[in-house]
């Protein structure tokens, strides 16, 4: 497996057998945290890891130079998954986590920032991945409506979500997974902040497009109506329509 590049403020080098694309600054702390072992296996053995449960268990600590983080070890999703498991085609999905997470934070949309990958060969062309990103506090979608206590409280919030798919509209962003669970309302002293989590299968298309907006507009409410999974993110048709509106969403 030939070693990733790095784009401009990584750079890319070698920890044993895993082929590791860092931020510069960082390239120390993340050599240190893979002496021995995985970056995902050295994650959950710090003092303190709190566990984040999602597809597969991510583990949130600190570097070893004070730097929050959450580290996952990339598995696949959807009915194969079972067979396929946390095997992928080399170099993996994680250089096209760090591209996409890029180019939305250079087009303004709020997403993790990817501090580090490290890609490990396992057999044949496939190989195994682990992505640290930097920590962002906050709730859930589902619960932060919950938090809601007011009617202000609930219009603030889909104005946060408004905001973050028009940002996805204008970096002509389509997420093909977008549901209430990789949307992240972040901890903030004034108005609500929205952000987008699990881009590594992003899809850009034009700035702008509609088209796009509408497919991502229809995912995430979708995923709000689904009560039977604990989500029932109940939203009226005036807020509906705000949100489809300040999104641009195809009519």
């Amino acid at each position: 497996m030939s070693e990733p590049s790095a784009p401009p403020g990584y750079e890319s080098f070698l920890a044993g057998r895993a082929h590791v694309v860092a931020q510069q600054p960082l390239a120390g702390a993340i050599r240190s945290a893979l002496s021995d072992a995985s970056l995902h296996q050295w994650a959950g053995r710090q003092p303190g890891a709190r566990a984040m449960r999602g597809r597969a268990t991510a583990w949130a600590t600190t570097l070893p130079n004070g730097i929050d983080v959450v580290v996952r070890h990339s598995r696949h999703g959807g009915l194969l998954a079972p067979l396929t498991g946390d095997l992928f085609l080399a170099p993996t999905r994680a250089p096209l986590e760090l591209a996409a997470a890029l180019r939305l934070a250079n087009a303004g949309v709020p997403t993790p920032e990817v501090l580090a990958y490290a890609v490990y060969p396992a057999i044949g062309p496939f190989a195994r991945a682990d992505v640290a990103t930097r920590l962002l506090r906050g709730l859930a979608l589902p619960e932060a409506w919950k938090a809601t206590t007011t009617d202000d409280e609930r219009w603030a919030l889909i104005d946060a979500l408004t905001r973050l798919l028009g940002a996805l509209r204008g970096a002509g962003a389509q997420h093909p997974d977008l549901n209430v669970r990789n949307v992240l309302v972040l901890d903030a002293a004034s108005e609500p902040t929205a952000a987008i989590l699990d881009v590594d299968r992003m899809v850009f298309g034009a700035p702008g497009d509609a088209v796009l907006a509408e497919r991502n507009v229809r995912r995430l409410l979708r995923s709000m109506a689904k009560k039977r999974v604990g989500y029932g993110v109940n939203l009226t048709a005036r807020q509906v329509q705000r949100l489809r509106t300040g999104a641009g969403a195809a009519a």
